[in-house]
């Protein structure tokens, strides 16, 4: 069986996440999406566990509608580099609890716990409880492993060689990722980090996984890329569009070259704000290869937006909330998942306005406009003008892969 996943969301007990991140809205949400198995998010945080061993439970996962939960969470080290954390049971994430809970201030108080350890302590944790553990969105500024070291080694010591997997981040994909001949064994990761349950925020990114069963076990083979089962798909945003992926002011967003932030002593000439590496530029540093080497197990990189984006660009409106996205949003959803709809149907059999079946056309064809993020802001990605050309060849369904 194929199964589309997203391993990384948080709960409503973490900073800055909406109070809608509840088990049924976010079951419901990830149903409508077309995502069979959702992480939980924040699973060390008593009261969210509690809501979770609530659930009925099926090898390792638990059931909620449609939906399937695991066990996750992500933790920041003593160097504020974030780990994701999978864990198969519910005695499990009792046993992080008590071998984190001398190491945290704040364990019981936000669901992103800050450990006073290092990764490799971390990490020796995770494993003894039989949990997968690997960085969190691996190439962003600010909290990525990458923005502290320039490999897993440096972090994750001698356990580095039991990290299965990286999060690739909304800044990066596989092919600035397989530029770095230490990550070639690894398996990529593409999750939204969802902060709300909306659906152009929760499975924004997402990977398609080939598994015999739905199951704990299933799902660790998969991301091991053991017995047959692996990884077939990643799917998440143009690497251009993070809010990371340039090099920028932090304050008024101007971008710079990595030689320019060097020249100006990361100092923005134009307000004085900090300058921020981008995610391209730090690739371009670590980086072993010129070009993307990608390994034979390499499964491909799909990259799309949520429907709602594209509609709102279509229309030329500037929120994917507004009454009118949304409406058109339901309507071509009322009979087939959110990922049907980008990635699957048929065009002809959507019922839509043309310039909304163009640009999600145009997306499936990789014929869109992207302007670069930087600093903290996110790009933008615009549709084409008729008279602008296809500048790449044209990007294949999720059903050709």
């Amino acid at each position: 069986m194929l199964a589309n996943v997203d391993l990384h969301i948080h709960s409503k007990y973490s900073a800055a996440v909406s109070q809608d991140m509840e088990l049924p809205q976010i079951a419901r949400e990830a149903a409508r999406k077309g995502v069979k198995i959702v992480g939980t998010g924040d699973c060390l945080f008593p009261e969210w566990l509690d809501a979770v061993k609530a659930l009925p439970e099926d090898e390792g996962l638990f059931v909620l509608g449609d939906t399937l939960f695991v066990l996750s969470v992500e933790v920041e080290d003593s160097h504020r580099v974030h780990h994701l954390i999978l864990l198969p049971e519910i005695s499990k994430a009792k046993e992080l609890q008590e071998s984190f809970a001398s190491r945290s201030t704040n364990l019981r108080t936000d669901g992103r716990p800050r450990l006073q350890m290092s990764g490799a302590e971390i990490a020796d944790v995770v494993l003894e409880a039989d949990g997968l553990i690997g960085p969190s969105h691996a190439f962003t500024p600010w909290t990525g492993i990458f923005a502290h070291y320039r490999s897993l080694s440096e972090c994750y010591k001698e356990k580095a060689d039991a990290i299965r997997f990286i999060e690739l981040g909304l800044s990066a994909d596989t092919d600035y990722a397989d530029r770095i001949a230490d990550l070639a064994s690894r398996t990529f990761l593409s999750n939204s980090d969802a902060h709300s349950p909306r659906a152009n925020k929760l499975a924004r990114e997402f990977n398609q996984m080939e598994m015999d069963a739905p199951s704990y076990k299933e799902l660790a083979l998969a991301i091991k890329r053991e017995s047959g089962r692996r990884p077939t798909l990643n799917v998440g945003f143009y690497p251009a569009e993070g809010k990371y992926n340039r090099t920028a002011c932090t304050r008024c967003f101007h971008q710079y070259s990595a030689s320019q932030k060097d020249e100006f002593m990361g100092r923005c000439p134009e307000c004085r704000g900090q300058i921020k590496l981008g995610v391209q530029d730090r690739v371009n540093f670590l980086a072993d290869y010129p070009e993307p080497v990608h390994p034979d197990h390499r499964p491909p990189y799909l990259h799309i937006i949520p429907l709602a984006e594209i509609i709102a660009l279509a229309l030329g409106n500037k929120s994917a909330t507004a009454v009118g996205v949304q409406k058109r949003w339901s309507e071509l959803t009322a009979d087939r998942t959110e990922i049907d709809v980008l990635v699957g149907a048929d065009l002809a059999e959507l019922k839509s306005e043309p310039r909304i079946l163009a640009a999600i056309e145009a997306f499936r064809s990789g014929n869109v406009v992207v302007i670069p993020g930087g600093g903290g802001r996110y790009g933008e990605i615009r549709l084409p003008k008729a008279e602008i050309s296809q500048s790449r060849p044209p990007q294949r369904s999720l059903m050709d892969f």
